[in-house]
């Protein structure tokens, strides 16, 4: 019996690790928050964002099925963090409000404090975050185009171009030239902004001017558009400002950005994107950027990647396009949520 015993539990150790290594920290999380039990892990959500919330919902499907032995491992790697920590790293709210603003200065500081402490985000328009991009579009749509450039932009990233999806066609590119052409917003006009949204929920205006929209929010609002409708805006944008459209395109992330992004955070897209959406948009890539990721596989995945890819033949440059924006769509989503790290060419966090 003992022989059998020591056959059996090293495959098993060996297994749980290796399903321990392939989970997410967002998996962790969410493996965490499932041993806390609903009502402790409800008060927990209740403090995320929207998008953060609807992450992490997603992974906790996701990790119906694993093992006890890998749970095992998310925990004590998760008490050996707590153990690391000490109170010079768990500062209160007042401490990293200090020090985020004689870091960061008034307005930058209360923007990222506004998303990291909830009760601070007391503007009506923050509950636009967690509406459905064709509600909102159908609020906003019979609005002046400076209102609605307001609006959006103060959604999350992601969510604004999904409302413009669904606002019309010809109003794309002047909502896109407004956001850019934004950089702060008095008083007077948040209080007549929330006096508009009353109609579908009450709240309180906030009391001081805030920075929003800008060059580089019209750019990540771009990041996340699809191929077709960023080539209709942009190519409208050109028409009208060739200048401002120059600033937007580079601060925008694109692909072959990724060339510059460190090994670990490819390693954790590669784990996140199908091997068909790669090869497709590898297929029109910079072979600095078809390097990149396949030195992050190993040798024989490698050669079998490239044989594969080989074989699909030719693809349309839409499809490749296509291809690319939903691997930086993921990426961006990987990078809000801490998972993987965007560097090297424009401002993508």
């Amino acid at each position: 019996m003992a022989n059998k015993k020591q056959n059996v539990e090293p495959t098993m150790d060996l297994k749980d690790d290796e399903e321990f290594k392939t989970l997410s920290n967002t998996q962790k999380t969410a493996i965490i928050m499932m041993v806390l039990g609903e009502e402790e892990a409800a008060n927990v959500i209740s403090h995320l964002p929207p998008r953060e919330v609807q992450h992490l919902g997603a992974a906790m499907v996701s990790v119906a099925n694993v093992s006890q032995g890998a749970v095992d491992l998310v925990l004590d790697e998760f008490v050996l963090t707590m153990k690391q920590q000490t109170n010079l790293s768990m500062g209160t709210s007042d401490y990293v409000q200090r020090v985020l603003t004689k870091a960061l200065g008034e307005d930058k500081a209360a923007s990222v404090l506004n998303r990291i402490i909830p009760t601070r985000a007391s503007r009506g328009l923050d509950i636009l975050n967690w509406m459905d991009s064709r509600s909102i579009a159908e609020m906003i749509r019979g609005e002046h185009p400076q209102i609605i450039s307001i609006i959006v932009s103060f959604l999350e990233h992601e969510l604004a171009a999904d409302v413009l999806h669904f606002l019309p066609e010809e109003l794309r590119p002047e909502i896109i030239m407004r956001v850019a052409q934004l950089e702060t917003i008095q008083p007077e006009a948040l209080e007549e902004l929330e006096t508009i949204m009353q109609k579908q929920f009450s709240s309180n205006s906030a009391v001081k001017s805030s920075n929003v929209g800008g060059v580089t929010q019209a750019a990540k609002i771009m990041n996340f558009t699809k191929s077709e409708m960023e080539t209709q805006i942009m190519g409208n944008l050109m028409e009208r400002d060739e200048d401002l459209t120059g600033r937007i395109q580079d601060n925008m992330f694109v692909f072959d950005n990724l060339e510059g992004v460190d090994a670990r955070s490819i390693q954790v897209l590669i784990r996140n994107i199908e091997t068909d959406l790669l090869m497709v948009a590898l297929k029109g890539a910079d072979d600095l950027v078809k390097d990149k990721f396949l030195e992050n596989m190993s040798k024989r995945a490698g050669e079998l990647f490239l044989d594969d890819m080989e074989a699909k033949g030719p693809m349309r440059i839409s499809e490749v396009e296509e291809a690319q924006k939903d691997i930086l769509r993921t990426a961006r989503r990987l990078s809000d949520a801490g998972e993987m790290m965007l560097g090297g060419g424009a401002d993508f966090v």
